[in-house]
């Protein structure tokens, strides 16, 4: 039997807390194999974004719902990454801010804008060819997904990631993003529906003793061997 010209292409889930290198790894590995790298995260960034220019009631369900049906979020992919289009206007940069990011961490508490939210992320992935990172993508988006990984580090040394990003100095301003850290920790791992969780079958990776490039190697290792796999399961 002939190996199929075309073999399947893989769903990848890349699940983890805040500040454990999930974006820049997605992104990498999407560049590697060519693959289409779709960030959960930034559909909720530009949900949020929605709410604050519209001065939507961020604590309001109902009103985070019919905002979410009243607007487009579109991911374009790159070679330089995703460019996130919020009803036709470009806003990959402005949903990066810390005001965007603090409010995403609370609209995607809610059960029924999750849920509006991972219809559109399993439309996004139907054929496969994808990589997908946030907090439940092996668990609620893509359950089946041919490789899941769980990444995660130790709570003070992703905030020093955090302060290291930021450049921030400033004792003061440290203090505040270790405090914005553990509590977005604290609603991501108690919220009621999709809490973060490692899926019983991903592949947990520390990374706390690793820097970034030997975090990339052993999930590129990890896809490897699936792609393997795959290719052999075509014969």
């Amino acid at each position: 039997m002939k190996m199929q010209e075309n073999p399947k292409k893989l769903v990848i889930a890349i699940d983890g807390p805040a500040g454990a290198g999930k974006s820049t790894v997605a992104a990498r590995l999407a560049r590697k194999f060519d693959y289409v790298n779709l960030e959960s995260g930034a559909m909720y960034r530009a949900l949020a974004l929605k709410a604050i220019e519209t001065n939507t009631d961020r604590s309001s369900e109902s009103e985070l719902v019919k905002l979410a049906r009243s607007c487009r979020i579109e991911l374009i992919p790159t070679s330089q990454g995703n460019r996130v289009l919020l009803d036709g206007k470009d806003v990959s940069s402005r949903i990066r801010e810390r005001d965007v990011t603090d409010a995403a961490s609370v609209v995607s508490v809610f059960p029924q804008v999750r849920e509006m939210m991972v219809d559109l992320q399993r439309q996004l992935g139907t054929n496969g060819g994808v990589i997908m990172e946030g907090r439940d993508i092996g668990t609620v988006v893509f359950p089946n997904a041919d490789v899941k990984i769980f990444l995660d580090a130790d709570q003070g040394i992703r905030a020093e990631r955090r302060i290291a990003q930021t450049n921030a100095h400033d004792p003061e301003l440290a203090a505040k993003l270790i405090r914005e850290l553990q509590e977005r920790d604290r609603r991501d791992s108690t919220r009621a529906t999709s809490p973060l969780v490692a899926a019983t079958d991903a592949v947990h990776i520390d990374s706390s003793s690793l820097d970034i490039e030997q975090v990339i190697a052993e999930v590129e290792r990890i896809v490897g061997e699936r792609l393997k796999e795959s290719k052999t399961n075509a014969v």
